[in-house]
This record gives C-alpha cells, structure tokens and sequence, in this order.
C-alpha cells in the first residue's frame, strides 16, 4: 500500500555554506521529494533562495531561546503535516540530535576543568537556554520521535532525561559518495607539497574547539615518545596556551585531502563528540582513528583495525601507548585498505535512507 504524500517541515537555524547540516538537509530534502512528499524549511532568514529549491519561511531569532519562540509563534504545524527538527524546539514529531546532550556535555567537561569554571559556564545564558530547550525536546510528550546518532547519545537521552528508548533511533553519520571513493593518496609527495618533514609519524587533529576534542591531550601523549609522532593542527584555534614542540600548527584548511595524504593516523581524544565528521572523512581516506569512547564513531569502528579507543581522553599513557602502536609503517599500509572499506559504508545515502524508514516516511 503506499503512503499518502505529506508535507515535511524541516527545522535549522543559521546557515553556513560549507556546514555539513545544511548539506545533509539538502540530501534529505531531495529524498523526502523522491518518496513523494513536499518539503518546506523554517529556517533563519539568511539562507539563500538559490541553494534551497522547496518551500521556504524565513524564522528570525538571534539565539537558540529565540528562535524556537519565534517558531512556535508561526504555529509551524499550521503548514506541513510532519515536523522535523534539527534544532532544540520547544516541540516537534521528530527531532535529530546530532549535537548530542548538552547537560552531558557540561558533566563531562566538569570533569576536566577547575570547579570555579564550571560555576561560570552553569551562569552564562546561553547554557541555561540551551538546558531548558533541551528538556523540552527530550520530553516525549513533546516529541514523538529522535534520531541519534550514537548508541550511547541515545542512553544520554534516555538516562537524563527519562524519553523512551524504543522511540530512539540510532543512525550513525554519513559522507556524500565523492568523499568515500577518492584514489589512495601519495603521502610523501603530499608532505613535500605541504612543506612537512618526510621522517616522523604525523597524527592529525583536525578541527576549531581545541578544548573540548582534547588538543591539550593529544600534544602530551606525543610529548611521550620522544619526538616519534608530530601532532598537526588543521584548524582554527587559540595557540596560546597548547605550544609543544610536538605541535605542527597549519591554521585553518579549506580541503582537508592533503593532509589526510601527509599524515599517518587522525588523533581525536575528544571529551565530547556526539559523531565526529572529522573521523568520518579519515576513514573514508584510509587514515586510521584513534579517539576516545566519547565519540560515536568509536562504536561503528574495531580497535587494532581501524584504529583505536581510549576509555579516558585524558588518559596520557593510554594515549601514547595507541599512538606508538600505530607508529608501524607496515601495520598502516595494511590498515589503510580497511579502514576505506569502513568509510565506504558509512555513506550519507544509507544515513538517509535509514532515518526515513525511522520516522515512517520513506517509499510506500
């Protein structure tokens, strides 16, 4: 039997050319349409006409608080018959929590920081706001359905905040087909190009938000082993305060490929990352990950295969120990078939795919 078409609404507030979930609205946009149904965004007035071909209502609002305010005004409800958000709103059938939670974020961060900068953080508006939207759309009163995008997201959710965990769906992130099918790089070459040093292992970090993916962390761990592993930084930061000599620092990138050429693994022991992009676009370049179990991509990749798990960020010798052990030219050459094989599944068709059949919205 086939399903009756319906009008989508999708939810995303401010817009940025190259963000990962405007182009990921796109891909679903375009298989919403596919399946029949019509699609309209309520989204910030910036978005531009020409890169959206569907209908649109412009939603003002400076901050998060603001802008779900402004949206429950319009009454969103009034003019689609299904609303997803990716945004924390004050309601909605369906909502995609691709940043995670954000009082799970603050516990965690607690851990690692002095007890007066937690205190500063609970007073600042922003995460209050945050908090009080964020018990909103994990209310299941309030929204029928979530898309996670990792297993212990969906316990986060679940634990905190009481939402059911049969209405959670657990998709993991997907990389458009052009970024999981590019030949194997030549990483000498790519090194000289860049002018980096031929000789020592290079780890990448990549990525701006250097406190909470544990930049301080990697560069102590490769302080360990006495000048075998170079950290390069590929993206914007605050040098200060994170000088090694183990640090490499290139500013920010416009196309990471390069760099995943010259380097030899990805290091992200990051505090809190719901699924990292980052490690997505590694693997699909057959570089290996070595990240912490606070990342969702630790749960769809095997340890000793594609990389490797630390269970503590801040773990230094840990850290070190799976640095040195990927510190083997031969090991990498055989890893690096694998670990594109690993990428290649993680398509963003499947991840579209797989959150229509969720939410019951795909081909009849």
């Amino acid at each position: 039997m086939t399903r009756p078409a319906l009008t989508i609404g999708l939810v995303r507030r401010g817009y940025s050319a190259t963000g990962g979930a405007e182009r990921y609205l796109g891909r679903f946009a375009d298989a919403l349409v596919a399946a029949g149904h019509r699609v309209v965004l309520f989204g910030s007035p910036e978005w531009p006409r020409d890169r959206w071909p569907h209908a649109f209502h412009p939603v003002s609002g400076d901050g998060p608080r603001a802008f779900a305010d402004a949206l429950e005004q319009f009454r969103p409800r009034d003019h689609c018959d299904f609303l997803f958000s990716l945004e924390r709103i004050w309601r909605c059938d369906a909502y995609r929590a691709g940043d995670g939670v954000h009082r799970a974020w603050l516990a965690r961060r607690a851990v690692h920081e002095p007890f007066w900068k937690t205190w500063a953080h609970r007073l600042r508006p922003l995460h209050r706001e945050l908090l009080d939207l964020e018990r909103a759309v994990y209310d299941p009163e309030r929204t029928g359905r979530i898309i996670a995008n990792a297993r212990f997201v969906a316990e986060e959710i679940t634990r905190l905040y009481g939402y059911p965990a049969d209405r959670i769906a657990v998709v993991p992130n997907g990389l458009p087909p052009a970024q999981t099918s590019a030949p194997p790089p030549d990483r000498l070459a790519a090194r000289r190009s860049l002018g980096l040093p031929a000789d020592p292992y290079l780890a990448l970090f990549l990525g701006s938000g250097w406190e909470r993916k544990g930049l301080r962390f990697a560069l102590r761990a490769a302080e360990r082993l006495e000048g075998k592993v170079t950290v390069v930084v590929a993206g914007r930061g605050p040098t200060r305060g994170y000088r090694s000599a183990r640090a490499h620092f290139a500013g920010p990138v416009a196309d990471p490929a390069p760099w995943f050429a010259a380097s030899d693994f990805l290091v992200l022991p990051t505090l809190y990352d719901p699924f990292s992009n980052a490690c997505l676009e590694a693997a699909a370049a057959g570089l290996p990950v070595l990240t912490s179990a606070a990342n969702g991509f630790s749960e769809v990749m095997t340890p000793g295969v594609h990389g490797e798990v630390v269970a503590d960020p801040s773990d230094l010798k840990a850290l070190a120990r799976a640095m040195e052990g990927w510190c083997d030219r031969d090991r990498l050459t055989r890893a690096r078939p694998l670990v594109r094989a690993l990428g290649a599944t993680l398509d963003i068709g499947t991840n579209v795919r797989r959150t229509l059949e969720a939410l019951g919205l795909g081909p009849g």
